[in-house]
């Protein structure tokens, strides 16, 4: 059976792979309480672990860098508790290579937003979210926090057909953004950097 993890890592985790979010946003990634999630930030935040920033009329929360020493050991301790370490690691193994497709095709509609580059690289990231099922798969035998990611990049594919952003929007849940956040969850969980 899979792991479940905590609430407090969950939301701790969720600060990381968001970067810069609301609690609305934090609480969302795992389908947490937005109350409870708001709550926690707090906590979190009298901690030192998380800051709070204004932009204008954008605010949201991120780590600070005692918060990410603090959700790394959260993390490192779930591998060892789950004895999943090798199977992440054999998963991060396999998307190396599908990272630097998407990288390319991503790269390559930024660069040139021509309609046949655009179908070019749509038709690319079909094949690796082909593949991202069956990473998730694998992950979620062991942590149930890697479900949904290839569900929100097949969604954000399927709507580039109408929007091109939701290729590499950073607006919208876009193919790039999903894969953005489960390359930071992957390293994040191996103690790994970029």
């Amino acid at each position: 059976m899979s792991h479940v993890s905590p609430v407090e890592l969950l939301t701790l985790h969720a600060v990381r792979l968001k970067g810069f979010a609301d609690e609305r946003a934090v609480a969302g990634r795992f389908d947490l309480d937005v109350e409870a999630t708001g709550a926690r930030l707090e906590e979190f935040a009298s901690d030192g672990w998380i800051t709070h920033s204004a932009f204008g009329d954008l605010a949201g929360w991120s780590l600070t860098e005692a918060g990410r020493l603090v959700n790394e050991t959260q993390l490192a301790a779930e591998l060892d508790t789950t004895a999943s370490r090798e199977s992440v690691a054999v998963v991060h193994e396999r998307f190396l290579p599908l990272n630097a497709t998407v990288s390319a095709a991503c790269s390559n509609v930024q660069l040139d937003p021509a309609p046949e580059t655009f179908e070019r690289s749509w038709e690319e990231l079909s094949v690796v979210a082909e593949r991202l099922h069956g990473l998730e798969h694998d992950l979620v035998a062991g942590l149930s926090r890697f479900a949904g990611y290839h569900r929100r990049f097949t969604t954000a594919l399927f709507r580039a057909d109408d929007d091109p952003a939701w290729l590499t929007g950073t607006d919208v849940d876009s193919c790039h953004r999903v894969w953005f956040e489960l390359h930071e969850d992957l390293i994040a969980t191996l103690g790994l950097s970029r």
